[in-house]
């Protein structure tokens, strides 16, 4: 995820707004408690899920992948008054502890957390989302977005971590499945012309559709 000099890094994050003191204790727990902590998004990149977020003031966010809650909680804060947020996650060993983050934030009245298949759950579902994230499994990425795009409004957007996947994305040599997938959702959000993407090289890639 390294892609800029480590003093240019520095400098970003010393010029973004600071963790709350909920996101530090996230962020702590999950590096000394929880399986392959890299996968927390961040203060950087959270912060930038905020201030999206904050900006749409969507009613109804769904995020593909939960892990320790740390977007989930930068997302929902920036919804309407009395909107939601649907977050799915697979992994029910981290149940207890995300949802206690919630209850912490004060935010597990607006964060609907589903425990479960997300290719199984999210055609379940009847809403219409301002705001989707998807940060789970590269494999189905594709597959997430197939499903979730008839239910993105008009204007919406849809925004997807590690795009970049540690620069193997530009690497012919790496012909492993993740990375060919993610190469393939890269290229199919480029030719759908129901959306205006682009792809920003923040922390591993985030690919950024709006709806037309």
């Amino acid at each position: 995820m390294e892609f800029l000099p480590p003093e240019i890094q520095q400098y970003s994050e010393n010029h973004t707004s600071s963790e709350s003191n909920l996101l530090q204790k996230i962020t702590r727990d999950t590096f000394a408690k929880v399986l392959m902590p890299r996968m927390l998004s961040g203060n950087l990149q959270g912060q930038l899920l905020s201030v999206f977020s904050h900006m749409l003031q969507p009613k109804c966010i769904l995020e593909i992948g939960t892990f320790t809650g740390y977007s989930a909680i930068c997302l929902a804060n920036g919804l309407t008054e009395g909107g939601k947020l649907i977050t799915i996650d697979i992994n029910e060993e981290l149940e207890e502890r995300v949802s206690a983050y919630f209850k912490e934030a004060n935010l597990d009245h607006k964060i609907d957390y589903r425990i479960g298949d997300a290719l199984a759950i999210i055609p379940e579902l009847s809403n219409t989302f301002d705001l989707v994230f998807i940060d789970a499994d590269k494999e189905n990425y594709a597959a997430y977005y197939h499903l979730v795009i008839n239910k993105v409004r008009s204007g919406g957007f849809i925004i997807a971590d590690n795009v970049l996947w540690s620069g193997k994305v530009t690497d012919a040599t790496k012909q492993d499945k993740d990375t060919l997938a993610v190469r393939a959702f890269n290229d199919l959000v480029q030719a759908d012309n129901r959306v205006e993407n682009i792809l920003l090289p923040v922390r591993d890639g985030l690919m950024i559709a709006r709806k037309i």
